[in-house]
């Protein structure tokens, strides 16, 4: 494996890691400061090292890391300089919560590319399992974006 593939992959999943424990804490109402700081700062880095691996053509991998880098963007502005005040906190929850959800978007299709039952299972990644992950993936997402605007509400 490419040295940068590797640690792109391993900041990928330290992100990941890191961010769903962000997201039980949000369901808990619970700020997580530190985890808040790391996941974002991670899902940053994630995105930005996708743009040093080698690709001769925009990739749909270079789609989402430009969304997710945007949301990102917004994610901070709400979380640090507005301080989730009024509107912020749910600009906040979406833009942190999607950005969570297209890193773990991006993971699945590299395990349906990389993990030779799961490619078996859909190899041109337009199959019912493939299709069938991402739409759980996606459902579970809401859920955590809708579950976290109800009951996250951070003390300032």
């Amino acid at each position: 494996m490419n040295p940068l593939l590797a640690i792109h992959v391993l900041i990928s999943l330290v992100a990941i890691a890191i961010g769903l424990y962000w997201a039980a804490g949000l369901l808990r109402n619970d700020r997580m400061d530190k985890a808040t700081a790391w996941f974002l700062a991670l899902t940053i880095a994630t995105s930005a090292t996708g743009f040093i691996l080698p690709a001769e053509k925009i990739l749909p991998s270079h789609i989402t890391g430009i969304l997710s880098l945007i949301l990102l963007a917004m994610a901070c502005v709400a979380r640090y300089p507005k301080k989730m005040n009024g509107a912020w906190r749910g600009i906040f929850l979406f833009t942190a919560v999607a950005s969570l959800y297209l890193n773990v978007f991006v993971l699945v299709v590299q395990l349906f590319l990389k993990v030779p039952a799961l490619k078996a299972l859909a190899p041109q990644q337009n199959e019912p399992p493939f299709l069938a992950a991402q739409g759980l993936t996606l459902v579970v997402f809401v859920a955590i974006g809708i579950l976290s605007l109800k009951r996250f509400r951070p003390i300032p």
